[in-house]
């Protein structure tokens, strides 16, 4: 029981150290005018899918790139890459979630004022990302018809910590009987007047709201910065 104080106080530390350098992540991306959403899940959530179907679909007007996190493989990366945007893995090896120094040194030579959307999708765990800010505008909990309807009351700090909830492969909805109007009051009961989306990123249900969501959000965080900056999106 004696290292107990110490790992608390350990964690602590690693936390402030977290906030301070996400905090100034945050700063850059506002003076670089691009807009950054991280993606958070459990496991086989449809995340990747879901990135990739937005990459595509939005870089015909945008300049959009990721940051994908994890623990292992490079395979999400490469899934990605097929979508034409700029991809970059971030390998954690026995970490279970993204951290703020990861991000930064992830960003080491990508000129941040060439983007208008970067997405960071971070690994597949619904309990350690919770805690770590990545510096980001808008952060999405995502969870698949296929995972039930509990997740939110299972694991309420990351819907708690999270902006938007996104419930994925929606086309399926039917074949495993899952029960929409529960799965939207779980997440209310967690977290009251939670925006939700309910998509499919197969058959492009949901998507076009989706994205025009992500567009307005964009928009607005422009038009309330100080900071004059033109939008890089193509003609």
């Amino acid at each position: 029981m004696s290292g107990e104080p110490r790992l608390v106080e350990v964690r602590k530390n690693i936390l402030k150290q977290n906030d301070v350098l996400a905090r100034a992540l945050r700063e850059r991306f506002k003076q670089a005018g691009v807009f950054v959403v991280s993606l958070v899940s459990s496991p086989g959530s449809g995340k990747t899918a879901l990135l990739e179907k937005t990459l595509t679909l939005l870089s015909a007007k945008y300049k959009v790139a990721a940051l994908v996190g994890d623990l292992a493989t490079e395979n999400d990366a490469q899934r990605l890459a097929r979508s034409g945007a700029p991809v970059k893995q971030i390998v954690t090896g026995t970490l279970c979630h993204l951290e703020a120094a990861m991000v930064e040194k992830a960003l080491e030579g990508w000129n941040a004022n060439e983007l208008d959307i970067l997405f960071i999708e971070n690994v597949g765990n619904l309990v350690c990302p919770s805690s770590y800010d990545l510096g980001e505008n808008l952060r999405l909990v995502l969870s698949s018809v296929t995972e039930g309807e509990d997740k939110p009351l299972k694991y309420p700090t990351i819907f708690n910590s999270a902006d938007v909830a996104v419930i994925t492969k929606m086309d399926l909805a039917a074949a495993v009987e899952f029960d929409e109007p529960a799965a939207v009051r779980n997440i209310l009961a967690v977290r009251p007047g939670m925006e939700i989306f309910k998509v499919s990123s197969k058959t492009e249900l949901g998507m076009e709201e989706f994205l025009g969501f992500l567009r307005a959000r964009l928009t607005e965080m422009r038009e309330a910065s100080t900071i004059k900056v033109e939008p890089a999106g193509r003609e």
